[in-house]
């Protein structure tokens, strides 16, 4: 099962490709996004630990059109290459690390329901890069909740704790972050099993139907 949102990248793709292409006229190059998009986590961290959690949101969605237009422009420019998919996904990690950083430092929600999210997400990641380091998944972007998912969730609770204080919905939106990005993990990981094991069961059966 594909996260939600991974099911409209083809769309996402197609409508960003056109400011991709103005930024290769302009000289920006995708490293430059990608490094501009952690530069960004690292203030959208330092709003959201003093509690502005609008302004939190206004720069975490910028720091999501760094994250977009520096895919956009390597595929425009024709420059993709597999570093600047390790370094994208490196600042990813760290972009998470900054913003659930700035929500634990703001002191709305308890430091373990922060870490507790923060490991889930990264688990969820990591299952997902070696699972398809081995080279035998072309893609292991299945599970529960994407990146996006989980973005969005957050988003949604920054903006609706300052309406509704008394429910805290910020910190339930951490731990419901927490739990999708584990149970992500864990689907991620049960998918890896079995298409290796798949892969393992076809190259016997080829094996031994070569062998009469």
């Amino acid at each position: 099962m594909m996260p939600f949102l991974a099911r409209f990248r083809a769309i996402y793709e197609t409508i960003s490709l056109p400011l991709g292409r103005i930024c290769v006229r302009l000289g920006i190059t995708p490293d430059a996004l990608t490094y501009l998009s952690l530069v960004l986590s690292v203030g959208a961290g330092y709003v959201l630990s003093r509690g502005w959690f609008a302004w939190g949101v206004a720069v975490i969605l910028l720091v999501g059109v760094a994250d977009v237009l520096d895919g956009a422009t390597a595929r425009a420019g024709g420059t993709a290459s597999a570093y600047g998919t390790v370094l994208d996904h490196v600042t990813d990690r760290y972009a998470e690390a900054f913003i659930l950083g700035g929500i634990m430092l703001s002191g709305v929600v308890k430091p373990l329901w922060v870490l507790f999210a923060l490991v889930g997400m990264l688990m969820a990641s990591y299952v997902r890069a070696r699972a398809e380091a081995t080279h035998k998944l072309v893609s292991c972007n299945v599970g529960f909740a994407g990146r996006q998912e989980k973005l969005g969730l957050l988003i949604v609770g920054l903006l609706l704790h300052p309406l509704f204080p008394e429910f805290n919905l910020l910190h339930w939106a951490i731990i419901a972050i927490g739990v999708a990005s584990h149970i992500t993990a864990a689907q991620r990981l049960h998918y890896t099993r079995q298409m290796l094991v798949g892969i393992n069961d076809h190259r016997d059966l080829s094996q031994g139907s070569g062998v009469a």
